[in-house]
């Protein structure tokens, strides 16, 4: 079902948003002298900040494998963090976790039900960190210890019941290497996100100096919230309705947020589009084994017919 909402309302969103986005431009032209005025020095910061958000997905799926004492090599782990990147942008409905889970199943011998465990840690993580960004530093102390601790209990209670409903996830692996996994996963989320919120200020801050930290940490977990309900390929057009809607709390004005995701959405296609070239040229179709994959992933007749 989830699915079919992405592939039915994805491409109006996306429509949508592209249009929001022209009429907003021609209407307010100074935000394209604003785009104009991008420093070099910036834009090459951005593209090493994605980098480090690549290599902190690497980190994510190592601690995830370390989970049930699986390995694969750092290459490994670089051509299917960037391949699922690719897949999830570019694909239909973000299917870049899905061919993940196939790719582990067939490979790793991982279950579909142990990588779903594994995700929902990471979620849980990125979440509770994301929500400290979010009204840390744009409320009084004791509403972030609220949001933060209904935020944990929510996560919480989550993964406690796909364990309880599905036992034997982590059978035959100790207490201390599920711990060290968890561990590794949460670390690695914690990076990313203050990597993504390094990527947000450099944009922000070569559009308007003015913009403070506390209003760029703010911002970014409003951004990291649209995760959650992303339908569209970067959670176009879901991001940016989640920034206005917020924008009491981190304060940051219409044009500026209008004018950072354009920047943002152009040099990340660049970048994965860099990416792209890149493991085309270390082979990674015949080293990842695309076709069983892909084999793997697509419904049988049967099932279709059904």
């Amino acid at each position: 079902m989830q699915r079919k909402l992405r592939l039915i309302f994805g491409p109006i969103i996306i429509l949508g948003t592209l249009f929001a986005f022209l009429w907003y431009l021609d209407h307010n032209p100074e935000v394209v002298h604003q785009l104009k005025d991008t420093s070099f020095l910036a834009l090459l910061l951005l593209f090493l900040l994605y980098i480090g958000t690549t290599l902190a997905l690497m980190g994510v799926l190592f601690g995830s494998l370390k989970l049930y004492k699986k390995h694969m090599t750092t290459q490994e782990n670089f051509l299917l963090t960037s391949y699922s990147s690719l897949v999830n942008f570019f694909g239909p409905g973000q299917s870049g976790p899905g061919f993940r889970a196939a790719y582990l199943k067939l490979k790793h011998d991982v279950k579909i039900k142990q990588y779903l465990f594994a995700t929902l840690i990471y979620y849980a993580f990125y979440a509770v960190f994301s929500g400290l960004l979010l009204v840390g530093t744009s409320r009084p102390w004791w509403q972030t210890v609220l949001a933060v601790a209904a935020i944990t209990a929510v996560c919480g209670a989550v993964i406690k019941f796909f364990v309880q409903r599905n036992s034997g996830l982590t059978a035959g692996v100790s207490t201390a290497i599920i711990r060290k996994g968890i561990l590794l996963i949460g670390a690695f989320s914690l990076i990313q996100v203050l990597i993504i919120a390094a990527i947000y200020y450099v944009e922000l801050r070569s559009l308007q100096s003015s913009v403070t930290v506390s209003q760029v940490l703010a911002y970014t977990g409003a951004a990291n919230f649209a995760l959650f309900v992303s339908l569209t390929p970067g959670a176009i057009g879901i991001r940016e309705a989640f920034l206005v809607f917020s924008q009491n709390l981190h304060g940051i004005p219409n044009d500026l947020i209008v004018a950072a995701n354009v920047l943002d959405r152009a040099v990340y296609v660049l970048f994965l589009g860099l990416l792209f070239v890149l493991i085309l040229f270390m082979h990674a179709g015949s080293k990842l084994q695309l076709d069983k994959v892909k084999a793997a992933t697509r419904p049988s007749k049967t099932r279709s017919r059904s």
